[in-house]
């Protein structure tokens, strides 16, 4: 068991990454970092809410002591053919 679990979100349906989550959570980790960048931001934020409201019949199976314990947004330098581009990411960490 480690500090944190890292949960990236990309294009996959929302429902997966929340399976994420409680497969993190049934493995005994106390705190899950959702992480997104780009496009994929909207998401991330969907997925946190729907872990902390308990929504559906995945995310209801998760302890009701979810908490938001931090957001980081930010803007990081990806490397491209033609150099470095900024993207935007948000890291949102969820707590058991």
């Amino acid at each position: 068991m480690s500090d944190e679990k890292i949960v990236y979100v990309g294009k996959k349906p929302l429902h997966a990454y929340v399976k994420a989550v409680l497969t993190a959570h049934e493995e005994g980790e106390k705190s899950v970092a959702i992480v997104a960048r780009g496009a994929s931001i909207g998401r991330a934020v969907d997925v946190a809410e729907v872990c902390r409201r308990r929504n559906g019949i995945i995310a209801s199976t998760l302890p009701e002591s979810i908490s938001l314990s931090n957001t980081e947004i930010g803007t990081e330098e990806v490397p491209r053919d033609d150099g470095m581009k900024p993207v935007s990411f948000i890291r949102i960490t969820l707590d058991f």
